[in-house]
């Protein structure tokens, strides 16, 4: 048994020798894949024309939304914009949803969606602040004063209209159905219940498959996720904006767009709190002011270089058309140039290019190691010490003889074991950041490390209270009989060896914080502020590949590994005792000399 931590301490070494050849192997790969950068502005080289297989659009009425003229610029009191903080617009935006919304290679927001959002912001004279969110939560965040403005390539539906208002459109959007090479599916209309068809959760393609096709989709978080899904077969068919179908499906993929759709009176525009007409009629003037002055037409050009479809454009109905090239006739000349397609990549070459391309590798650990681990560790850390004070008041609460402190302890407890981490962070970090928005800054990122926190402590306060209840009754009684008080026999004698019996058990639940660190994304955190599968998950939007999230979770490995054996030592060790030393012969002599 006393050779038990030095096997160990092989296996750790062998962990992290691993890893640092993985990283070794990434550094030395020829590829040059890791030049590959979704967010980056495709060009007109990526021009193309409006879709001639066009499903049956939903069509609509007379647009009743776009408005019939905006103020010039000058006539905009930014004062009154009741903006969070004033001068500086607030944005809440994605970061996995290239070319309209993502995190660059440089840690920067960008994506036509934003790029258009800063020139609108500088006619203003606004400072423009972005801040990286899920889709899901978006809208209710604007409308909950956590954001000023939603910029995510969000279509305007009239449910949508319910909770935030929007502005004016600046970009139209079709529906893309993607599907594997040889798919019996042909159009929207072949898809049917039997079919496991991929949305990304929260989208206007979610609500289309369901309330529109009356089907049940399979959701995923993002786009990259969905595809990765689809071209390894576990999906039959992907709905998807044509913007991002279009960037993610590349020749030796196997996969082809196969149909388009799409419907009059849903534009895409910029979120705002439905109340907040003002900061709506800013935005319309700066949109139409940037559309006349010409930055709209490069901007489009260099970012989403598509055909606008039939009697739509961007902007008030008095906006002048953006002088924008003919993307149809760039498309042709680059189709007839083309060589044609890439032979099918096999299946294992497809695994090895989603999940082990080392170039990428070498990209991502830079960003996980400077960005991603010191804030892992930092809300790993604050989360896990507060939740270690917080979880020993409630577990010396839970076995208290007062009930008016067992059962509001009992009851923090069941609500914050039954509730899903998720739903915590969100409640705490909305409910409470407009609250507290003077003290944290409109920055709910210790927000959200008190939100772990206080999940972690409904967790840890069980664990101490059965460490302290599986103290003998002896213990107490022995305590009690040499004239301690209760408090000072539980303080002193009792909690101290109920601690010690569960130090494996608060091991592993400050693992488990480490990995639910995650979750404080959904919160709305600046670039600098992600953790380690944030940055993973940016990187895998920017290449369109899985591997930056595989090298994520090396590095979560190098954190959680070292831990795990930690928790087998100290459980080793107390189980076991210390182990014999021999005793010292000079010691011996000593000892014998004194008893003789």
């Amino acid at each position: 048994m006393a050779g038990l931590p030095a096997v160990r301490s092989r296996a750790l070494i062998a962990v992290l020798l691993l890893a640092v050849g993985l990283a070794a192997t990434a550094c030395g790969s020829g590829d040059d894949s890791s030049d590959r950068d979704q967010c980056a502005p495709p060009g007109l080289s990526a021009a193309s024309a409006a879709p001639t297989n066009l499903g049956s659009a939903a069509s609509a009425g007379a647009d009743k939304y776009t408005t019939a003229s905006t103020l010039p610029v000058s006539a905009i009191d930014t004062s009154k914009l009741r903006l969070i903080t004033p001068g500086k617009l607030t944005v809440g935006t994605l970061s996995d949803a290239p070319p309209s919304i993502c995190l660059n290679s440089a840690g920067s927001f960008t994506g036509f969606d934003n790029e258009l959002l800063q020139a609108i912001g500088a006619k203003l004279g606004l400072q423009v602040e972005f801040s990286g969110t899920e889709f899901a939560p978006l809208l209710s965040q604007v409308s909950g004063g956590r954001f000023d403005v939603g910029s995510s390539n969000i279509t305007t539906t009239a449910e949508r209209r319910e909770r935030v208002g929007f502005t004016n459109g600046y970009d139209f959007g079709y529906f893309s159905l993607v599907v594997p090479n040889g798919s019996g599916i042909k159009g929207f209309s072949d898809l049917g219940r039997g079919n496991r068809i991929a949305v990304v959760q929260g989208t206007v393609q979610d609500d289309y498959v369901v309330n529109q096709l009356h089907l049940d989709p399979v959701k995923f978080p993002d786009y990259a996720t969905a595809y990765a899904n689809l071209k390894s077969g576990q999906v039959d068919a992907w709905v998807a904006p044509s913007a991002q179908a279009e960037g993610q499906v590349k020749s030796g993929d196997g996969t082809t767009i196969i149909q388009n759709t799409f419907s009059l009176d849903n534009f895409v525009g910029y979120a705002v709190a439905k109340n907040n007409q003002p900061l709506i009629d800013a935005l319309n003037s700066g949109l139409d002011a940037v559309i006349a002055d010409g930055t709209y037409a490069k901007l489009y050009a260099d970012w989403v270089p598509r055909q606008l479809p039939p009697g739509w454009k961007p902007g008030s109905k008095a906006a002048p058309a953006p002088q924008l090239p003919d993307f149809a006739a760039i498309a042709a000349e680059k189709k007839t140039t083309d060589s044609g397609q890439d032979a099918p990549k096999s299946t294992l070459q497809q695994l090895r290019e989603t999940f082990f391309d080392w170039s990428l590798y070498r990209k991502a650990f830079p960003d996980l190691f400077q960005t991603g681990l010191p804030n892992t560790l930092i809300l790993a850390l604050v989360s896990g010490v507060l939740g270690t004070i917080l979880g020993m008041l409630l577990a010396v609460a839970g076995i208290s003889r007062t009930r008016w402190l067992r059962w509001p302890a009992r009851v923090y407890t069941d609500i914050f074991r039954g509730l899903p981490a998720v739903v915590i962070i969100l409640i705490i970090g909305l409910g409470i950041g407009p609250v507290a928005r003077n003290i944290t800054g409109n920055n709910p990122y210790w927000l959200g490390a008190i939100a772990l926190a206080l999940l972690a402590s409904a967790y840890i306060g069980e664990i101490f209270r059965s460490g302290i209840q599986s103290v003998e009754a002896g213990q107490l009684e022995a305590a009690r009989a040499i004239g301690f008080g209760y408090r000072q026999a539980m303080t002193l004698v009792v909690i101290p060896q109920g601690v010690r019996r569960v130090l494996p058990a608060l091991m592993n639940q400050f693992i488990a914080l480490i990995k639910d660190s995650s979750l404080i994304y959904f919160l709305g955190l600046l670039a600098t502020q992600r953790e380690l599968f944030a940055v993973g998950r940016d990187l895998n939007a920017q290449t369109g590949n899985l591997s930056p999230l595989v090298a994520a979770g090396l590095v979560y490995l190098l954190l959680t590994i070292p831990l795990t054996h930690l928790v087998n030592y100290i459980d080793h060790r107390m189980r076991t005792g210390r182990p014999d030393q021999p005793i010292d012969q000079v010691e011996a002599a000593t000892i014998t000399e004194g008893r003789g």
